[in-house]
């Protein structure tokens, strides 16, 4: 094991500016909060209505809570798999908590979880947008057919069809962040393998 060397002033201010993004984890902790609200608050209005809703409304709402779920799941990768990665260790080696995949994450880990992480969120919208898409071909939604319980539509065919073809592209990404990473680690893998 090398013995440490002090690092030079100058050296030691931009290695200690890596502190500054301490608070932009904490905000996300404190967003965190708030989808732990939202989601107390979704799940009391599915409670509350569970007896009138029909089948493909209660559908909605629980793909809601999933959604928020899911977006929590993000956040806490972020937070914990950033600050470990870019700001200090954490220190739960031998911790009965510590996250399976904490122990080996990097920036390239935390891209590609991340990457599969927004094509679940995107694929519960895209649900919830498929679900509703019966109603495409009646009238957008505004004030006064929502006032008056006429029936209308928050989608059109194109944007249905922009959904889709987002979605898509989210696939494509992660699929193309993922190969990266697999070229990557064997270019790394190889040179090892050649020095034995």
């Amino acid at each position: 094991m090398s013995e440490y060397k002090p690092l030079s002033p100058l050296s030691s201010l931009i290695f200690a500016s890596r502190w500054l993004q301490l608070p932009l984890y904490l905000g996300l902790i404190v967003a965190q909060c708030v989808y732990v609200f939202l989601f107390g608050k979704e799940l009391w209005h599915l409670i509350s209505h569970a007896t009138s809703w029909n089948e493909q409304q209660i559908m909605l709402i629980v793909l809601g809570l999933i959604d928020v779920v899911m977006i929590s799941n993000l956040l806490v990768m972020v937070i914990v798999g950033g600050y470990e990665t870019f700001v200090s260790r954490l220190r739960l080696q031998g911790h009965p908590d510590q996250p399976e995949w904490l122990s080996h994450v990097n920036a390239s880990v935390l891209k590609v979880k991340l990457a599969m992480a927004i094509i679940g969120i995107s694929s519960i919208h895209l649900l919830k947008t498929f679900i509703e898409a019966s109603q495409v071909g009646l009238p957008l939604c505004t004030k006064a057919l929502i006032a008056s319980g006429d029936l209308c539509t928050k989608f059109t065919s194109d944007g249905v069809m922009w959904q889709t073809i987002i979605h898509c592209v989210f696939i494509l990404s992660a699929i193309g962040i993922a190969w990266t990473d697999k070229l990557m680690s064997n270019g790394h893998a190889k040179p090892a393998a050649n020095a034995h």
